[in-house]
């Protein structure tokens, strides 16, 4: 085992006190955020339903998702390695998970009682500035706790583990992704069967407002923002974090020894000053956009970032990799200096996330070409704004990818080819991306909070003209920055499954080094291409095929759960509005609950299934197949994934942005036949940018970090020719029978619904699943300035 000096001892626990500092931040602006004005009673009585349906949806998520993380914590034990590591793995599993959880319910806890206070900042004559502060912070609160939190697991396993501690931070990252890919499945599937419910019976049928409390579905849509893009996004980014920190250890270990493991540790504490820097220089200078202020920081941060690491790299490090205690054989003799490299690899991340924000920008933002182009199209109708979307999405992708793909040549160019080395600079790439992780979970917050804000001030009515249109404003921000964050995410996402694409290939040639040092030989044949890398194998071919396959069976299905789910809410939704005609006139109260209840109760079966088959295709591949497809499965998944994953946001947000330049009056505005065809668009890019798109990210890495647990149980299972055979294959068996089982229960799912025969009457017969809400929103009440409508309307404002 590698043991650390006492230099290295000195450094970790040095970031374990950054880490803590961290937290200690994440309170102290969260209590800054707290003490602004929380509006009036009607207000507070609104965000409080928003609040109770949060709390229940997301108790009842975690009840779940424990029994599933019970399970998992046992099967790890079941895997090959000193007991000692399977001990920790677990534990760190546990940690992982928890801490995912965590970041989640603190994102979502905190969001709802700030859009409170954004909606009625919105009231005072410095309304802009002061929202955006509050909806800014509230994101700094959540990105100081993802990086205290992922620094904190990582440190202290670290320190118990030394020299172990990458074979035991895998349960960590495992943990955390896992968690994180339910939570963003989840959380999708809730907040866009709300959000697509309300829009087309809200907007298209009854032509009444987004935020009008005489939709039923108004509450849950505003619930599902808090914690779809609050909660499922602050995990989704903390398992970046703390996946691409156990992948750079992983790999600094192997290539350059103990300075390789302490260094990426190093980058990312880093990054705990760059978040705090970006909090507090963000801030909205008189009537410039909030957007504007947002950019400031994330680019000044990131600068910094760059100047603090190329200063630890060259404090740290020698000037030769001959003088590095414990670096690889074949990277002694590199005649580079390390200094020099890893500062570029950083640059290189950071440079990344800077192109990312502006390649996204430009295919979602309200003024760019293609999303006017896609605005535009709703004068012919709403199949002409899908396909006008659609074909943005794909030509996105396109750019994207180069893009990342440009980022890992160029790391592999400054290695020199080397490929050891080539993947840790990779990996450190995607370290000084996530030195700027803690701005960008601020900025991804900064939406839901605005948005819940506006939802706020239009069911309330007591926000004057002047003050919608602050709301209206920091809304337009946050899509775009949410659309933004989407795009950075899923450029750690590539970063973090390369770097662990390498570490599995390194788990694969210890495992084989073991076998052979045992005096066992790898036979030929069919046992032989079963462990082979060759691209040209037919074999591996196969896991190819397969991995892309799997990322769109898994898009598929997120889809398919949230047409479910939308179509139960778009029955219950039109059933409230049919039964009870005092609805429309402000005399009858909806029954919020029940929608409420339908989305949690439906997105947490739903959810199940595609977590299922992220989990248990690799193993069915591996275990059936081999080491080699395996490899060859997850090349297929990560080239298929960050395709569909850009391709699924970026059309998504083009269409939610699209909608929005018809509503601000072009095309004919709101009430329209336009109008109409770009609600189409975006109800179907709402769980094309929020579930399957988002959820793509965690789902790469969980299937390379089970690929890399699996890994050695798989080579021990190949190698000796027969005795083994039945094992394997009875393994891959169940693995797929399991895989597929969900699928096929999913599907029949979808039938029942597909061949009820009154499909109102059974939405209407539900039992409630939220119990723990008595009461979730107040009476429709009059709406004043420029919110539409009075209560006592016989027909919609809109059309009025």
């Amino acid at each position: 085992m590698l043991d650390l000096g006492a230099t290295s001892l000195t450094i970790v626990g040095i970031i374990a006190g950054v880490a803590i500092v961290s937290l200690i931040i994440a309170v102290l602006l969260r209590r800054q955020v707290l003490a602004a004005d929380a509006g009036s009673p009607r207000m507070r009585e609104i965000a409080g339903a928003i609040e109770e349906g949060a709390q229940a949806y997301l108790r009842r998520q975690f009840r779940t998702l424990g029994i599933f993380a019970v399970v998992v914590f046992g099967l790890l034990f079941l895997l090959p390695a000193d007991p000692e590591i399977k001990v920790g793995r677990a534990i760190a599993f546990l940690f992982g998970a928890g801490f995912s959880a965590a970041i989640g319910y603190l994102g979502m806890s905190l969001a709802v009682r700030a859009n409170v206070r954004v909606a009625s900042a919105a009231t005072r004559a410095d309304g802009r500035t002061e929202g955006a502060r509050i909806a800014f912070r509230t994101g700094g609160v959540v990105g100081m706790a993802v990086v205290g939190l992922g620094l904190l697991g990582a440190a202290g396993v670290v320190i118990f583990y030394r020299g172990d501690a990458p074979a035991v931070l895998e349960g960590f990252g495992f943990g955390a992704a896992l968690l994180a890919m339910f939570m963003r499945v989840g959380g999708g599937i809730f907040t866009k069967a709300a959000d697509v419910g309300a829009d087309l019976v809200g907007k298209v049928e009854q032509g009444i407002p987004e935020d009008d409390p005489r939709n039923a579905a108004t509450i849950a849509d505003n619930v599902g923002d808090n914690v779809g893009d609050c909660a499922g996004m602050a995990a989704d980014l903390f398992e970046s974090y703390a996946v691409m920190l156990v992948a750079s250890l992983i790999l600094g270990k192997a290539a350059m020894g103990e300075q390789g493991l302490i260094l990426p540790l190093i980058v990312t504490a880093i990054g705990a000053l760059v978040a705090l820097l970006g909090v507090v220089i963000t801030r909205v200078k008189g009537q410039e956009s909030g957007l504007t202020a947002i950019y400031r920081g994330f680019y000044v941060s990131a600068v910094v970032g760059v100047v603090l690491a190329a200063i630890a790299a060259f404090v740290y490090l020698p000037s030769s990799f001959g003088a590095i205690d414990g670096v690889s054989e074949d990277l002694a003799g590199n005649s580079g200096d390390p200094r020099l490299m890893v500062t570029a690899a950083v640059i290189i991340g950071v440079v990344l996330a800077g192109v990312i924000l502006w390649l996204t920008g430009y295919f979602t933002g309200t003024t760019s070409r293609p999303t006017v182009h896609v605005a535009s199209t709703s004068r012919t109708g709403a199949a002409t704004v899908v396909l006008s979307g659609i074909g943005v999405g794909f030509q996105s992708a396109v750019y994207t990818a180069g893009i990342i793909a440009a980022a890992i040549c160029g790391a592999f160019l400054i290695a020199g080819g080397h490929i050891g080395l080539s993947l840790f600079l990779i990996a450190l790439a995607g370290c000084g991306l996530l030195t700027t992780v803690g701005v960008i979970v601020a900025m991804d917050t900064f939406g839901p909070v605005s948005d819940n804000a506006q939802g706020i001030a239009e069911m309330s009515g007591e926000v004057d003209e002047a003050g919608a249109q602050v709301l209206t404003d920091l809304d337009a921000v946050g899509n775009t920055t949410k659309a933004i964050t989407k795009g950075i995410a899923i450029a750690t996402a590539v970063l973090a499954a390369t770097a662990l694409f390498g570490s599995y290939a390194d788990a694969v040639r210890v495992a084989l080094a073991e076998i052979a040092d045992a005096g066992t030989q790898v036979a030929g044949g069919i046992v032989g291409a079963m462990v082979s890398y060759e691209i040209i194998s037919p074999i591996t071919l196969v896991g190819v095929i397969l991995g892309g396959a799997t990322v769109f069976l898994f898009s598929g299905l997120a889809i398919d759960a949230v047409t479910r789910a939308a179509g139960a809410i778009v029955f219950e939704v039109r059933r409230q509005f049919r039964e009870h005609p005092g609805i429309m006139t402000g005399q009858t109260r909806p029954e919020y609950g029940r929608v409420v209840d339908i989305c949690t109760k439906d997105s947490l079966r739903e959810l199940a299934t595609p977590g299922l088959l992220a989990a248990f295709a690799p193993i069915a591949v591996g275990f059936g197949l081999g080491v080699g497809p395996l490899a060859g499965f997850l090349a297929g998944a990560i080239g298929a994934g960050v395709l569909m994953a850009v391709f699924l946001a970026n059309s998504g947000g083009s269409w939610d942005n699209a909608k929005k330049i018809v509503e601000d009056g072009h095309y004919g505005g709101k009430g329209s036949e336009a109008h109409a065809a770009v609600v189409i668009g975006d109800t179907v890019g709402d769980p094309f940018k929020d579930t399957a798109g988002p959820a793509i990210n965690p789902l790469i890495k969980v299937m390379n970090l089970v690929s890399l647990l699996i890994a050695p149980a798989v080579v021990q299972l190949s190698v000796p020719a027969d005795t083994n055979h039945a094992v394997r294959i009875s393994i891959a068996l169940v693995a797929a029978a399991i895989a597929f089982g969900a699928v096929v229960a999913s599907r029949r799912r979808a039938g029942q619904v597909d061949t009820a025969e009154d499909i109102d009457n059974t939405i209407a017969t539900r039992p409630h699943v939220a119990g723990e809400m008595e009461q979730v929103a107040p009476e429709p009440t009059t709406r004043t300035g420029s919110t539409t409508g009075s209560a006592g309307a016989s027909e919609p404002a809109e059309r009025r």
